[in-house]
């Protein structure tokens, strides 16, 4: 499988807790910041509930 760069477009200020917190155990703290993870079903289930959030590249 591949892997995917996340990088959090957007600040997370005024999101709802759940949210914040899912932004968290991906890695991501401030605006711009990146991370790579594995392209498995957790992941891509914590993606899709902040994709309001996030942009996703493949790598």
């Amino acid at each position: 499988m591949a892997d995917l760069k996340i990088t959090l477009v957007k600040s997370t200020i005024g999101a709802i807790p759940k949210h914040k917190k899912t932004v968290a155990a991906l890695g991501l703290n401030k605006t711009n910041s990146s991370n790579v993870l594995p392209d498995n079903a957790s992941t891509r289930g914590m993606i899709a509930q902040v994709k309001h959030l996030v942009k996703v590249e493949e790598i």
